[in-house]
């Protein structure tokens, strides 16, 4: 019996079933439904009794004028086929005025297909797949803000423009023309399992909306595996995040002069690699462009000859994280604010050239500092900077008086907001002491007679009160 593609689950399990009772093999897993249906499928099946779903997967090969050996234009055949699968399906929503399209899908069947056009969907569109291909610019693509991909129609009426829109399995080559995924305005899109290269604006921009999710992909602007004799030349940004509440997850950047741009709040990075461009060329590997509220999480990943640059964060986490090559921390002032920032057991290594957290003070210095730990932290190579300094004096004679310089240790200079000592005497006798002064990172203890003695100083800094 020939049955057509998408036929129903329920006629599958009556075929199926039947299928044993001819051939007497039921066994103990098919009893209960050939005993359920056996008084209907005794009788012979009629023609009416196949039921035949419409497609739910649009195959890009089978529209004319698709190419999928990349050599001529396919923009026309792809935007058919997506056309088409629009119309699968109405009278379905997700959030107010966008349309479920019960996860109709535009396979690309593996092929490389070239396109002269941006692939845009309209506003209204979700729960909508386009996977399993590769997409490349052709040499007339439009250059500047372009991208092989492009959710950023907008429609007035509507408060967010997608939803649920995945992009899976693809390969996206801009072809140095343009960007790769634009997403604008929209809520829960996924992006996974995608190689970008060639881009000259952004690998992937969301902008506005909130909840896309970047995993498990590797962007770069150009194809290498690291110590490329153009990397000074790299450019554009691969991730561009300026909205709320997206993650990126289990991404290697490999080649751009920004790995990651953020200046939105609430975002997360987990298990991500940056060796896009090293510092030395004047690469950062994530930058944090959100001054005033930054509430943004970095955890579990890799810098890779590049760091991290915030601007007056607040509210910031980084944690479990390695730096390689001299990659360091940056706090870049703008208004002077730097406040409920947390930077703990991370790894350092590099060849002697710096401290792992820095700090740019060079449009004015950071003058409103509060709830700010940096602790924990390991380094081989590099200096270790804190905000709690544990150290001791250095004296091997008699004194009155004991200075224990926390400057190598501490990340602001002149603000110590509470230091503890401890006096240990050598002999029997135990002299008065105080602490004497606090003031560029300098703690002075001292006694009232001479005495031979170590002074144990732990000192924090960070803290408004």
């Amino acid at each position: 019996m020939m049955v057509a593609e998408g036929v129903a689950e329920e006629t599958k399990l009556h075929n199926n079933s039947l299928w044993f009772l001819v051939h007497g093999e039921i066994d103990h897993r098919h009893k209960h439904h050939a005993s359920r249906i056996k008084s209907k499928t005794l009788a012979p099946l009629s023609p009416e009794t196949v039921i035949a779903a419409s497609p739910r997967v649009y195959h890009v090969a089978s529209y004319g004028g698709a190419d999928p050996t990349g050599v001529n234009d396919s923009t026309d055949a792809i935007r058919r086929a997506i056309g088409e699968a629009l119309q699968a399906r109405r009278g379905e929503f997700l959030y107010t005025g966008i349309q479920n399209l019960g996860g109709v899908r535009v396979d690309l069947d593996g092929g490389v297909y070239a396109v002269s056009q941006p692939l845009q969907l309209p506003p209204g569109t979700g729960n909508f797949v386009i996977h399993g291909g590769t997409l490349k610019a052709s040499d007339d693509f439009p250059t500047g803000e372009s991208y092989l991909i492009d959710l950023s129609a907008g429609n007035g009426s509507l408060e967010y423009n997608f939803e649920f829109v995945t992009f899976r399995d693809l390969f996206l080559n801009s072809n140095l023309r343009g960007g790769g995924i634009r997403v604008v305005n929209s809520l829960r899109i996924s992006v996974d399992n995608c190689y970008i290269t060639g881009f000259t604006s952004e690998g992937i921009s969301v902008a506005g909306g909130h909840e896309t999710y970047i995993r498990n992909s590797f962007l770069g602007q150009h194809i290498t595996a690291g110590h490329d004799p153009g990397e000074s030349h790299f450019g554009g940004t691969a991730i561009s995040l300026s909205g709320n509440d997206n993650a990126v997850t289990d991404v290697v950047i490999f080649s751009a002069a920004i790995g990651i741009l953020i200046s939105g709040q609430a975002n997360i990075l987990t298990g991500v690699h940056c060796y896009n461009k090293a510092t030395g060329f004047g690469g950062t590997g994530v930058y944090l462009k959100t001054p005033g509220l930054t509430q943004t999480r970095i955890v579990n990943s890799y810098f890779d000859y590049t760091g991290i640059v915030a601007e007056d964060p607040v509210q910031l986490q980084i944690s479990n994280c390695f730096f390689l090559g001299d990659a360091f921390i940056l706090f870049k002032s703008v208004n002077g604010v730097i406040n409920g920032v947390n930077v703990a057991d991370n790894m350092f290594s590099g060849s002697s050239q710096g401290d792992i957290v820095r700090l740019d003070e060079s449009k004015g210095s950071f003058k409103h500092i509060d709830q700010v730990t940096i602790d924990r932290n390991n380094a081989r190579g590099m200096n270790i900077k804190s905000t709690i300094a544990r150290a001791k004096s250095n004296n091997v004679t008699s004194s009155t008086s004991w200075k224990v310089d926390l400057n190598h240790i501490l990340l602001f200079p002149n603000r110590t907001t509470y230091v503890e000592y401890t006096f240990v005497p050598s002999g029997d006798f135990f002299p008065k002491h105080a602490l004497k002064s606090v003031s560029n990172n300098l703690v002075v203890v001292e006694s009232d007679v001479e005495v031979v003695a170590t002074v144990f100083v732990m000192a924090q800094q960070g803290n408004s009160h």
